[in-house]
């Protein structure tokens, strides 16, 4: 008995073990030891699962209790139990009642121990993938601090221990040119949760977004009660963020408010991104307005909206701050495109070679159009001329005929004119021959 009980003892100070190491409560192991018990006795005794398993906390026992039928005459000793025999464990026994038998643990079979003891390691794996999952959820879309556990050197991905459980942070979530070193607490964001065969698995990184926007709202407490709303976050993680910010209420300064005194805030969260540059907009309904901070820090002389209603736009600046509009490898009109949710074109004020010859490219299309016709209609003209020659020669012989007939009357009355002008002439010549006679005779 005393052997019995100091084993007892010991499964119970097993138990408290198990809750301060891994954090399953004793409750619940207790709940799957019961069960295990159970199944044993249903091995042990003809599939009869009628059993009770108290634990007395008095004595500090586990107890077992089998239930078994008060009959006159036992045809299942597995089940039932003559009147004579209750009595002596309960004296108010009566024929039809149930009494509870209390069994030894040794009484089990082998393979009814094994059974439990599986259980028991079972339910042990349950419930840590319960206190893992707990843990993570408890996480799930916040921040937490998590300890280096280990580095792969080949991978480069980082085992991470998160309070009790354990999360892996790949390489593609590590911030550019950071270097996690073992023991060193670094703080990651939890993305998402899953469940699978092998238990459950947080999804962590630290170049996600929201990581930047979960660090402002530990650093900046008007973020944190609600007075200055984050609008949006575009991030190249390890070189470069955009965060739009909108204040709620007029009194507070939205930018100021995340810069911080001296730029304690803002300097914070750029000493636990390694340095990456932050660039903190005034979000603006004005989409204008809006699309003109973002490109910050150039100068935006004006944004010109497209009429297609497409959510695409022309961004004009001086000549001097094209290249500071667009960034390095054009990472400032990209990160304000993703702020901004529109398409943005970069322009600089004095346009770009040869875009006029653009601009006219459809008038000179037109004109292309009108010489085109103009061919076709000399094409025209041309075929017409072609298919006319005879009708010409026949034109040109008709108007000889026409010539030589007309000119025939006209000889004609020529001569005529002719021989009256000879008559007069004789005429007159007649008559000053008479004249002169006449006065020869005279004299």
């Amino acid at each position: 008995m005393k052997k019995n009980r100091e084993s007892e003892d010991n499964l119970f100070e097993a138990l408290t073990l198990i809750e301060k190491e891994k954090g399953i409560p004793a409750s619940f192991m207790l709940e799957q030891i019961t069960k295990a018990i159970v199944t044993a006795c249903k091995n042990s005794y003809g599939g009869n699962d009628d059993v009770a398993v108290k634990y007395n906390k008095t004595t500090g026992q586990l107890e077992a209790y089998l239930n078994k039928t008060v009959v006159e005459e036992v045809n299942d000793i597995n089940r039932e139990i003559t009147l004579s025999s209750a009595r002596n464990i309960s004296p108010t026994a009566a024929l039809g009642d149930k009494v509870a038998i209390r069994l030894n643990p040794k009484s089990f079979g082998r393979i009814a121990v094994m059974t439990a003891r599986n259980m028991i390691r079972q339910g042990i794996r349950d419930g840590e993938k319960e206190q893992a999952l707990s843990e993570y959820q408890s996480k799930l879309q916040d921040i937490v601090t998590a300890t280096v556990e280990q580095v792969d050197p080949n991978t480069g991905n980082a085992t991470l221990k998160l309070g009790k459980a354990i999360a892996i942070l790949p390489k593609s979530d590590q911030v550019a040119g950071e270097v996690l070193k073992v023991g060193e607490p670094i703080k990651v964001y939890v993305l998402n949760v899953k469940s699978g065969d092998r238990g459950p698995r947080a999804i962590i990184s630290r170049t996600h977004p929201d990581f930047v926007k979960k660090l402002f709202e530990e650093q900046v407490p008007e973020i944190f009660d609600g007075t200055v709303e984050v609008k949006s976050v575009s991030r190249e993680a390890g070189s470069r963020t955009k965060i739009a910010v909108f204040s709620k209420d007029s009194d507070v300064d939205a930018v100021g408010a995340c810069i911080g005194p001296k730029g304690t805030r803002v300097g914070n969260i750029v000493s636990q991104l390694n340095g990456e540059k932050i660039d903190i907009i005034e979000y603006n309904e004005d989409p204008v307005e809006f699309i003109k901070k973002a490109l910050s820090p150039a100068d935006v002389l004006k944004v010109t909206l497209a009429a297609s209603g497409d959510k695409s736009c022309k961004a004009t600046v001086p000549d001097s701050q094209l290249s500071l509009a667009i960034g390095n490898k054009g990472q400032n009109v990209r990160l304000a495109a993703k702020l901004t949710g529109w398409k943005i074109d970069i322009r600089p004020e004095s346009g770009f070679f040869g875009e006029e010859e653009e601009e006219e490219e459809t008038p000179a299309a037109e004109t292309a159009e009108d010489t085109i016709e103009e061919a076709a209609a000399d094409e025209t003209t041309e075929d017409t001329i072609e298919e006319a020659p005879a009708d010409e020669t026949a034109s040109e012989d008709t108007a000889a005929e026409d010539t030589e007939q007309t000119e025939e009357p006209v000889e004609e009355e020529d001569s005529q004119e002719a021989s009256e002008i000879t008559e007069e002439t004789d005429d007159e010549s007649e008559e000053e021959a008479v004249e002169d006679t006449d006065e020869e005779t005279d004299e």
